[in-house]
């Protein structure tokens, strides 16, 4: 990842055209990861703050939220494990959207790390489950394992569909901000 910008070292993986599910599942996040990173990259405040009524949708709300989603995925979802700081500290009943308004209390740098951070979480927790039983791989709960998870292959089809959802809002949202438009990552 660059630092300043937020887009991925690779700026447009695309997903092998005859590679076996879990290559295939891996490749369309990767490119649904690389163009969320393209739609939000190198922002200053009021750009990740930008609106479009009547929405209160932001790309960095977008931003807090994702990195939660890969955190929730990938740790409580796949491994059962507690939720990750800072989002096990929040009271989620008192606000369920503060991923999304509090965004706006971090700088960029603080959002485009959070981000980063929490895909290569993510990256090396799905390595560990595919390591350990491939994509039918079944999360469980460490202190209850008669509790069954979904599937590593049911989590990254929610993780893509997910991505791909809110790429959309970012097409948008990113337009609004200086007119980039565009599908894929320039590559």
């Amino acid at each position: 990842m660059n630092d300043q910008t937020g887009q991925t070292d690779q700026t447009k993986p695309e997903p092998p055209l005859a590679g076996d599910e879990t290559a295939t599942l891996l490749g369309f996040l990767e490119r649904q990861r690389a163009t969320f990173a393209w739609k939000t990259a190198a922002l200053d405040s009021a750009g990740l703050r930008a609106r479009l009524a009547p929405s209160s949708m932001t790309l960095g709300g977008l931003l807090k939220h994702l990195a939660r989603f890969e955190d929730d995925m990938s740790t409580e979802w796949l491994h059962g494990r507690r939720q990750l700081p800072p989002w096990s500290a929040v009271n989620w009943d008192a606000d369920p959207d503060w991923d999304w308004n509090s965004a706006s209390e971090d700088s960029p740098e603080q959002l485009y790390e959070r981000w980063r951070d929490a895909v290569a979480r993510s990256r090396a927790l799905f390595a560990e489950a595919l390591t350990d039983g491939g994509p039918g791989r079944q999360g469980t709960v460490a202190s209850s394992p008669n509790i069954e998870l979904p599937s590593l292959r049911y989590i990254l089809l929610n993780m893509i569909e997910e991505y791909a959802r809110h790429n959309g809002h970012a097409d948008l949202l990113r337009e609004s901000v200086d007119g980039l438009v565009g599908q894929d990552p320039p590559g």
